[in-house]
């Protein structure tokens, strides 16, 4: 037995939240009786229904996309900007990115149809490590980056403690580029952590998630993920979350 959001999401339809809305606005069936019910759970051989069409199960994909700078990181977009999921045309099954990295963020991303996988990945409590290549606007002080690796205040809230190394500096052009390590992914959070001390992000690119990076990958390429690295990640986050 599980509940029906899971389940719904387990089938690659959609993500287990957006279940639940449809959920919520009783566009599911379960054996022909309308649910709306968060906690309801079906077993296996329940005949699920959304909008009156049976959903059905996929294969679970998993893959690493090198995401290149002008692509934003949803299904569509009403002002026609290209999406994440406009290299994929080759992919049959229903994908969608895990998380996100802004227009002109380049670096590693998720995708897959795997509902509870990508929870997993992204529920802050599982702290996974994440590696970011940074080039800031101006000279930073290694005072500064000190005071920065005990973690600054966002909103009210400190973030987690990171660590910072300075890979170079350039005083011609004024600009500092620095590795970041971080173990939460608030929304912008890099480019909000430098502004509170004063400097601007001018470039910005995610290296790796966990044990996986971008080797062997050009910008807009992707590849699958092996059944070890998925299964690395899964425990690496669940180890965490424990």
């Amino acid at each position: 037995m599980e509940r029906l959001q899971k389940a719904i999401a387990a089938s690659g339809y959609t993500s287990r939240r957006k279940a639940e809305d449809l959920i919520r606005q009783g566009r599911v069936e379960v054996n022909g009786e309308k649910i709306v019910e968060m906690g309801f759970k079906v077993k296996s051989g329940d005949f699920i229904t959304i909008d009156g069409k049976p959903i059905e199960s996929e294969n679970k994909v998993y893959y690493v996309f090198y995401k290149p700078r002008g692509c934003i990181c949803t299904l569509s977009d009403e002002y026609g900007r290209k999406t994440v999921i406009d290299y994929f045309d080759e992919v049959k099954e229903r994908i969608y990115p895990i998380g996100r990295l802004d227009y002109d963020t380049t670096g590693i991303l998720f995708l897959s149809n795997d509902g509870e996988f990508a929870n997993l990945m992204m529920h802050p409590s599982t702290h996974l490590e994440k590696i970011y290549d940074v080039t800031i606007k101006g000279l930073i002080t290694k005072k500064t980056i000190s005071q920065m690796q005990k973690g600054v205040y966002l909103e009210g809230v400190k973030t987690l403690p990171c660590r910072m190394k300075l890979v170079s500096q350039d005083e011609e052009h004024g600009s500092s580029r620095l590795m970041v390590k971080l173990v939460e992914g608030k929304n912008r959070q890099i480019k909000k952590m430098f502004e509170t001390v004063g400097f601007e992000v001018k470039r910005l690119h995610r290296n790796q998630i966990g044990d996986v990076n971008l080797n062997g990958l050009k910008p807009g390429e992707y590849r699958r993920l092996k059944p070890h690295e998925v299964k690395e990640l899964r425990q690496k986050a669940l180890d965490k979350k424990a």
